[in-house]
């Protein structure tokens, strides 16, 4: 097991993995920028280093800083958390050349599986239903040919990272060209990749997702569904385990197809496969995030596994002692993102309490909210033994909830999970569409 594990991150994911250092034993090893210097990451770690300005491209993805920092702290691992280099395979090929493991993936698979045309290639061999689309495209005149063989309206949908980035819904040909061009644009900027490629659009459809862990001697257990249907521009904005909406013999047979699959694969690490889920039952592949997600916390509530530990000892060469048979997925957690609305000083703070309430955070009373990152403050999660009472115990939860001294979205969570589609669980993709 690792000594010292340097986390090349910031806000709440940064406090969550140094928690799960801590209670392994772990030393911890904080990077960050000069707007972050009194962050709660930083006076938790055992060690601190400023690594650069604010502008994430001069910090946080800056990698010779990650790495020198690194080697002079002697930190033998650098977890990446998600968001910033998590899902960057040059980073890991870089830590490798270093001496450093990179708590990921292989840095080879990470460049296949990272990019979604090469994925639905290789799930494609699977029992798998890629969602029909095309390899990447150079030109928009290429796109126009291709929409018209799919039939629109059609997805324009970036290659590499994740977040909701290089997205667009294109109705027909008149707004292809534009479309695309502010695909590749958007592409470029979030992830230094322009490349964008088609899929027919499913609609409407429900986005679940499958969480999975596997060693390197090819272990593999699901760790049930999540439902990630309430977004907002391909943003994620609340997530519940199991779905509402999955039966439980789909359920079944959704995880063995999966596991199956990322054995075939032979994937290594935590991760997740993305299906959208049409009315008619299909379970259309779209892309496998090779990092931790945001949501994970729901599955942990779940299953009482925590997927952070897990992710570090299997990068550490442990085998899994988990079977499949081990998992209980019994009763419902559902996430809420809590999101700034706006920057400025937190002077009042109360979070909620009470059995199985969980609030994943870096605030703390005096500290600032900069509006340089991610707008994601902290995660409310609850968990209870059937749907309806969890949903209950969230509208409590979330009435507790106090941040003063900056605009939040709570009161928007209380109208979501308060909406009679939300509480008989019919809802789907077009949910904020609605409202």
């Amino acid at each position: 097991m690792f000594s010292k594990i340097l986390i090349a991150n910031r806000g709440e994911i940064a406090v969550r993995i140094i928690r799960a250092c801590k209670e392994m034993g772990i030393s911890t090893v904080a990077v960050y920028s000069e707007a972050d210097k009194d962050a709660l990451h930083v006076a938790l770690a055992d060690e601190s280093y400023c690594i650069g300005p604010y502008p994430a491209d001069k910090s946080y993805l800056d990698e010779d800083k990650l790495i020198s920092t690194a080697i002079v702290s002697g930190a033998q691992a650098i977890h990446p958390g998600y968001g910033f280099l998590s899902e960057n395979a040059n980073f890991a090929k870089a830590c490798r050349k270093n001496g450093i493991v990179f708590i990921g993936p292989d840095p080879s698979l990470m460049e296949d599986v990272g990019d979604k045309t090469k994925i639905k290639a290789l799930v494609s061999k699977t029992k798998l239903k890629p969602i029909p689309g095309t390899d990447v495209l150079e030109t928009p005149q290429e796109a126009l040919d291709a929409a018209e063989k799919i039939g629109y309206p059609v997805m324009l949908k970036a290659r590499s990272g994740g977040g909701g980035k290089g997205i667009r819904l294109v109705n027909g040909p008149s707004e292809l060209t534009d479309m695309y061009n502010l695909a590749v644009a958007e592409a470029k900027a979030s992830f230094g990749d322009g490349g964008v490629y088609l899929e027919k659009y499913v609609y409407p459809a429900r986005h679940i997702e499958v969480q999975v862990l596997a060693d390197e001697y090819g272990n593999v257990v699901c760790l049930g569904e999540r439902d990630c249907s309430i977004q907002r521009n391909h943003q994620k904005l609340l997530e519940e385990t199991p779905s509402p909406g999955v039966s439980q013999e789909a359920r079944e047979a959704l995880m063995s197809d999966v596991a199956e699959a990322v054995k075939a694969i032979g994937y290594c690490g935590v991760g997740t496969m993305e299906f959208l889920f049409d009315r008619q039952g299909n379970f259309w592949f779209m892309e496998m995030n090779v990092r931790l997600q945001v949501e994970h916390c729901v599955t942990e509530m779940l299953t009482m596994i925590d997927l952070v530990k897990w992710q570090i000892r299997v990068a550490a060469g442990v085998e899994l002692y988990i079977t499949q048979k081990d998992i209980r997925t019994r009763g419902a957690a559902i996430e809420c993102r809590i999101n700034a609305l706006t920057p400025g000083t937190i002077n009042m703070l109360h979070v909620p309490g009470g059995p199985h309430v969980r609030f994943d955070s870096y605030l703390f009373i005096g500290d600032q909210v900069p509006p340089y990152y991610d707008s994601l403050v902290g995660k409310l999660i609850v968990y209870a033994g059937v749907r309806d009472e969890a949903v209950r115990k969230m509208k409590a939860a979330l009435c507790e909830l106090v941040i003063g001294g900056i605009n939040v979205n709570i009161q928007e969570q209380l109208e979501i999970i308060s909406d009679e589609k939300f509480m008989d669980g019919s809802y789907d993709l077009t949910f904020m569409e609605d409202r």
